[in-house]
């Protein structure tokens, strides 16, 4: 009789408005117990089952993110390894140029020589993406420029590089080095008069 009244009662809550999936009918173990203690084991033995597979994959991960550290230490750490090997050759010419000058007083000849030498590491330098940039005639700009001296000069607009102390390097598109440079200052009437007559006058500053 009972079963008769949940039955009915499961219908009843079944014909709810809204209710899209049917409430299952509860149905007793089949075996009793027996049927309970199997279910259990077998959820067991899966529990186990995603325990190993996770302690697996953990391990799997400590190894890789160990490995990945191993070879991001080593890659900083020989970074400049390929470079370092294609300046051998310039040492190995500079130490060829020091011997050879040594025993021989020629000026002309080291002169040339070491000329040479430094046209080949420049080429080497600007492989690696680093290379010099013209200054002269330019107008000052503090994103290249450092300025060492201010100097009035005769047909040169205010703030133009005139002369170049030390040499500016860019490294793949970004500045790695400052040039160091003279720059033309404004010119009043008697100052400018004054420095035709006396040669030229300059005035050390800091970075402008």
């Amino acid at each position: 009789m009972d079963e008769e009244k949940d039955k009915e009662s499961l219908e009843e809550l079944n014909k709810l408005e809204g209710l899209e999936t049917p409430i299952p009918e509860l149905q007793p173990p089949q075996n009793g117990s027996d049927a309970v203690q199997a279910k259990i084991s077998e959820l067991e033995n899966t529990i186990a089952q995603l325990k190993d597979q996770l302690l697996r994959k953990a391990a799997e991960f400590d190894n890789y993110k160990r490995r990945v550290e191993n070879e991001a230490l080593a890659t900083i750490q020989y970074a400049n390894e390929r470079l370092l090997d294609e300046l051998l050759p310039v040492i190995d010419d500079f130490e060829r140029s020091l011997k050879a000058g040594k025993g021989k007083k020629d000026f002309d000849a080291l002169y040339s020589g070491i000329e040479l030498i430094y046209q080949k590491l420049m080429k080497i330098l600007e492989t690696q993406g680093m290379k010099s940039y013209d200054v002269i005639g330019k107008p000052f700009n503090t994103d290249f420029h450092d300025a060492v001296f201010l100097m009035p000069k005769a047909g040169v607009p205010p703030h133009t590089v005139i002369e170049e102390v030390e040499k500016g390097y860019i490294f793949n598109d970004k500045v790695l080095r400052h040039a160091k440079v003279v720059v033309s200052a404004d010119q009043e009437p008697n100052a400018a008069s004054e420095g035709a007559n006396s040669g030229k006058s300059s005035q050390p500053i800091g970075k402008a």
